[in-house]
């Protein structure tokens, strides 16, 4: 990848009369990457996405594509395709008709085009057809041939997954993956799908009223959260209330625990820690806790547990355990049970409202 920003956008602010949509929002998009802005429903990030279009201009800032001010061109003259969540499909035209639209070719060289995008997508033989003849998984994918049309320079995928279902959604989450690694064309994805933006991205844009909370790797996001809202958002989380005893100790309820918190000593934080993080096979036990198993929940290739610990009065530690240590401890409810938290693994942030 190239060193140089495919797409910057620098100091964007969306307003709507009184509402602020988008805050000073800058970040840099390489060149090939497949970026997701991953956050809840309200966040900003299909309103980032459309200002990057063209189709909701900024009201301040700046974005520049590969090297080009696009600020304040509309959408035809920027470089991109985009694929909607509501396929956006004619449909009065076939499928042929639907990817071609937009192409500037001589007949023949049309045809093949379209019949080349067709195979790419896994719908060879299908440009007869019309979208109502089609699944909505098979519309998408038309939806996704004619973005690819043009060969732009970069994909745009507002929620493209979002009205399919389970099955069809894992099936199209792979293949759109796969066409991005072969044509290595820069991708910006929005989701609010945790899951889709951890399989699927390189970096995550994981954004909250407005703003940017968090750029990283999937597994920056979720072994590393930047803040207690990522913390929260992205995956399962222990959310523990507790107080700084003093530079790598907190305190929940009348337990000491080690961490790597290096806030003010008094100060009253949340701990966070992964269900997968509590270790009941510890080669060390740091953090030792006594626990007894209150509930079990099948998960398929392992149980989550709700463990309740005397020492946290009320507050229950929600523990993943595996199918194998399940049956090779013969663990249920009522069982006590010996559990480890790693101190590399507990994040400490300052308490909301703080």
């Amino acid at each position: 990848m190239s060193p140089l920003p495919y797409l910057r956008l620098t100091g964007i602010t969306k307003t709507y009369g009184g509402f602020t949509a988008l805050k000073s929002v800058s970040l840099d998009v390489r060149r090939g990457e497949f970026l997701c802005f991953l956050g809840p429903s309200g966040c900003g990030k299909t309103t980032l996405l459309r200002v990057i279009a063209g189709l909701d201009p900024q009201t301040e800032g700046r974005v520049e594509l590969d090297g080009r001010d696009v600020s304040r061109l509309p959408p035809s003259a920027r470089d991109y395709g985009i694929v909607f969540q509501s396929y956006a499909l004619f449909p009065n035209l076939s499928v042929h008709g639907n990817v071609a639209y937009g192409l500037k070719l001589k007949r023949d060289a049309e045809r093949a085009r379209v019949e080349e995008l067709l195979a790419m997508v896994g719908l060879p033989g299908s440009g007869a057809k019309f979208p109502g003849q089609l699944s909505g998984g098979q519309q998408q994918r038309v939806a996704l041939a004619r973005a690819l049309a043009p060969a732009p320079g970069l994909l745009l995928l507002d929620e493209p997954l979002s009205a399919l279902d389970a099955r069809v959604r894992l099936h199209l989450r792979r293949q759109i993956r796969d066409l991005h690694q072969r044509l290595g064309i820069t991708t910006i994805m929005v989701t609010h799908d945790q899951e889709e933006a951890l399989t699927m991205a390189d970096r995550i844009v994981v954004m909250n009223n407005g703003v940017i909370d968090q750029v990283g790797t999937p597994d920056d996001i979720y072994r590393r959260p930047a803040s207690r809202f990522v913390a929260d958002f992205v995956g399962a989380m222990n959310m523990l209330p507790g107080v700084v005893a003093e530079t790598g100790r907190v305190r929940l309820g009348g337990l000491d625990l080690e961490c790597e918190a290096d806030a003010v000593p008094g100060a009253a934080v949340t701990v966070c820690l992964r269900p997968e993080d509590v270790q009941v096979r510890a080669p060390a036990w740091v953090n030792r806790l006594d626990a007894v198993i209150e509930t079990m929940e099948f998960l398929g290739p392992f149980h989550r547990a709700r463990l309740a610990v005397e020492p946290l009065g009320e507050q229950r530690l929600t523990a993943d355990l595996s199918a194998n240590l399940v049956r090779d401890l013969d663990l249920g409810a009522g069982r006590r049970l010996p559990v480890s938290l790693p101190r590399e693994r507990l994040r400490v942030f300052e308490a909301a409202g703080a």
